[in-house]
């Protein structure tokens, strides 16, 4: 990627992080399996860590996040947190216990050096990331912003793709497990709000999820304005009425672990 492209990327991720921290609450149940795929680690590197949402807080972790505007919204007392990124990690091989990447693999600039960096600093990983082949049948994406789905498709790794890469001369096959999104889910992600439609009316949520952000603007307002009426004459409501009746769903997320050390 040249500099102007990197600058680009970093000037885009800065503008969505405004706000991020006050929608992009993380979900106790994810911590929960997050902090249990971790184990006993006793040290942890996060890669592309954001505003540090799912870092364990009991075991010694550093994190690493290009843009200003996320670390900078990192709470008073998170682990420290270096500028870098996850194609050129600036740690010896094997430093790390666990490398930890949470939703962040679909903004590398080159997937197969940040995995094969991942890889190479850490004996196990636990990777966070999300199947497109689930996700482009999500009732928005379907039937009111398809444009989402295919800006989605050009940046977000394949699973088939990303467990080969992560399973290149491993001594196990990595370990994918379903993350399920519960009703009341309060990580604000894209498909968080799937039984609280009315929420995706809102700017501060569109502006604080990368779908929205990455797909043309005026796709999105198109769309929004659909799911505005459809919501308006209870259209919305009856197509989806059995949603109504469901805690959770499978919208795609994956829980990936594996490495050296199990």
């Amino acid at each position: 990627m040249t500099t102007e492209a990197l600058l680009e990327q970093a000037a885009l991720y800065d503008r969505i992080g405004i706000g991020y921290a006050g929608v992009r609450r993380p979900d106790p149940r994810w911590a929960d399996a997050i902090r249990a795929a971790v184990g006993d680690a006793r040290s942890v590197i996060n890669v592309g860590a954001g505003a540090g949402s799912y870092e364990p807080a009991d075991v010694p972790l550093l994190a690493v996040e290009p843009s200003a505007a996320m670390r900078a919204q990192r709470p008073a007392g998170a682990a420290p947190c270096l500028i870098g990124r996850a194609e050129e990690l600036p740690f010896d091989t094997g430093q790390f216990d666990v490398a930890l990447a949470v939703l962040t693999v679909h903004h590398w600039s080159d997937l197969a050096a940040g995995i094969a960096e991942l890889r190479r600093v850490a004996r196990r990983f636990v990777v966070v990331t999300y199947d497109m082949a689930v996700q482009r049948e999500f009732w928005l994406t379907r039937e009111y912003l398809p444009e989402i789905a295919e800006a989605e498709e050009s940046r977000v790794p394949s699973l088939p793709y990303l467990t080969e890469l992560l399973g290149t001369d491993a001594p196990e096959v990595p370990d994918v497990r379903v993350l399920p999104v519960w009703h009341d889910f309060t990580d604000g992600f894209m498909t968080a709000f799937w039984r609280r439609p009315e929420a995706y009316l809102d700017p501060a949520r569109r502006r604080s999820c990368s779908a929205f952000a990455l797909t043309e603007p005026g796709a999105v307002e198109r769309g929004i304005g659909r799911l505005r009426a459809d919501l308006e004459s209870g259209a919305w409501a009856r197509r989806h009425a059995g949603l109504l009746e469901r805690d959770r769903i499978d919208a795609g997320f994956r829980l990936i672990t594996g490495g050296s050390g199990g």
